[in-house]
């Protein structure tokens, strides 16, 4: 009796994983997939099941919602697949740390899954050959990111050092203007607008003779009056003089002027660093970059470090009796502290006292002050209304950068994006339940809502983000939203530990990059 001939065999249920950063348009998901599929149909393999983080930077594992996915199926034990096909080693990540890529490769290979990489040279067998290869792949995936932040630093230190402006609004008393490459004149930006060609320049230059006075005024009421920057703030508000935000004068933005070395016509950066997706650091003066007298210089340098020495002066480092002994003479004079009482007086800010003492409260009960309640939020809330600015400035020098065109509405902070969608932020300060959990409330504020709500949650010290939420407005149910640290599918499919996919929807491919 003869054996009946077998049937085809059946193939390989396989899952692709896919990732586009946006350094890298060449790495589409299109073009990954077409590799990955051509691997499958020679490789016997029935491609199921696709997981795709797009605009996702490798550094890390935060922030790629996919991968994080993935590695959850696998270990759950509930999938349907026996293989994952990735394009090459660098999509399954960059990651500094080698060690890290080879962790989620092996919590696959434990579940009995297999990944492969399709683009690459060699089969990922574990043979000793492949594992050599691998892990100098893994290591070259992580040294390609550092290099090319070393070069786009290097970049962008360079246009610092030739005088060029790297984003951000230019400041009372001063205007962008936008140069061709060759250094003619293309017009004063206004504020919301941005340079359309990459080869374009912004510099620096004087503002309305208004406003140059009223710098000047500044300087001399602080220097040859003795006043205090909240004096100073108080009598421009009383003047009816606004800031180029149209806003009321504070203490906050006093102090930037008389401390901005862009009123000598210096031009400064890096002073605050967030490099290859780690914690954004404050860095120490000698790390700055700066190309010196490269624009037009509205205050006279001895007024500014005259000034600067004023306030250097006023700020030395007390000693905890000292800052004690001014808590109560503060106290006697107002019967009562805050945060921003302390803020609008001499000596040491707020801050010194939170990061001396633990917290503004234990610096009060050393002080013989007990508050009825705790208005620290207020504070917090001041602060953070000074920082939002410096943030959406980033957004839309980061916007700008991957090629968008931005409408700034000033009034409203509304951003119109390429002209076709709306974008706005909202900053939720962090505050702890009496258990110690963390808990942000974001209010969404009257309609019309913009497209996109970028909801940027604060860390627990409410010194800088922590993670962003995008919002479409379809998905907008609730006049106001408690966020916990952990929220549940529904609300933490938005979540996201950079900007990097908002900033992917914006960006501009280049025709030939899109077909």
């Amino acid at each position: 009796m003869q054996d009946e001939p077998s049937g085809p065999a059946r193939p390989i249920r396989a899952a692709q994983y896919i990732r586009m950063s946006t350094e890298h348009q060449q790495y589409s998901t299109e073009n990954q997939s077409d590799v990955v599929r051509e691997y499958a149909a020679a490789r016997g393999y029935e491609i199921v099941r696709t997981y795709a983080d797009e605009g996702k930077s490798g550094l890390r594992v935060e922030g790629r919602a996919a991968l994080k996915r993935l590695l959850q199926d696998v270990q759950s034990g509930a999938v349907d697949y026996a293989a994952i096909l990735v394009y090459d080693v660098s999509r399954w990540g960059r990651f500094q740390d080698t060690d890290e890529s080879a962790y989620y490769e092996y919590i696959c290979k434990r579940a009995g899954i297999q990944v492969e990489y399709c683009a690459e040279q060699f089969e990922n067998d574990g043979s000793p050959v492949s594992t050599i290869i691998k892990g100098v792949k893994r290591a070259m995936a992580g040294e390609y990111s550092r290099e090319l932040s070393a070069k786009v630093f290097k970049g962008q230190c360079k246009l610092i050092q030739m005088g060029y402006r790297q984003g951000g609004p230019a400041g009372f008393g001063l205007r962008r203007l936008l140069i061709d490459q060759s250094g003619e004149s293309k017009g004063t930006l206004k504020r919301g607008e941005h340079k359309s060609l990459q080869t374009d320049r912004v510099v620096l230059v004087r503002g309305p003779d208004d406003e140059v006075k009223v710098v000047r005024s500044i300087y001399r009421m602080f220097i040859e009056e003795g006043r205090t920057e909240r004096e100073i703030a108080d009598r421009l508000n009383a003047q009816g003089v606004v800031t180029d935000l149209g806003r009321a004068w504070s203490r906050g933005s006093i102090h930037q002027i008389l401390t901005n070395e862009k009123y000598i016509g210096n031009n400064v950066w890096n002073r605050i660093s967030f490099k290859l997706k780690k914690k954004r650091i404050v860095n120490p003066s000698e790390t700055w970059v700066r190309a010196d007298a490269v624009f037009d210089s509205i205050v006279d340098p001895e007024a500014f470090f005259t000034a600067r020495g004023i306030i250097q002066e006023r700020n030395r480092r007390f000693t905890d009796g000292e800052m004690i002994q001014r808590l109560q003479t503060l106290l006697a004079a107002q019967g009562y502290l805050s945060g921003a009482l302390i803020d609008d007086g001499e000596g040491p800010s707020s801050a010194a006292y939170r990061a001396r003492f633990g917290s503004l409260v234990q610096a009060y009960r050393q002080a013989g002050y007990t508050p009825d309640r705790d208005f620290e939020y207020i504070e917090i809330n001041r602060r953070l209304r000074q920082v939002y600015p410096n943030l959406l400035g980033d957004v839309v020098q980061d916007l700008e950068t991957v090629g968008a065109t931005i409408e700034h509405d000033e009034k409203s902070n509304l951003l119109v994006i390429n002209g076709l969608y709306s974008a706005s932020m909202v900053l939720s300060r962090c505050r702890q339940t009496t258990a110690g959990a963390n808990r942000w409330l974001v209010r969404f504020g009257e309609k019309p809502l913009p497209d996109i709500m970028i909801v940027v949650r604060m860390d627990p010290a409410n010194d800088q983000p922590s993670d962003y939420y995008l919002i479409p407005r379809l998905d907008v149910e609730w006049p106001k939203l408690l966020l916990h640290e952990q929220n549940g599918a529904r609300i933490d499919t938005y979540r996201f530990d950079t900007l990097e996919f908002f900033l992917a929807l914006a960006e501009c491919a280049r025709i030939e990059e899109a077909a």
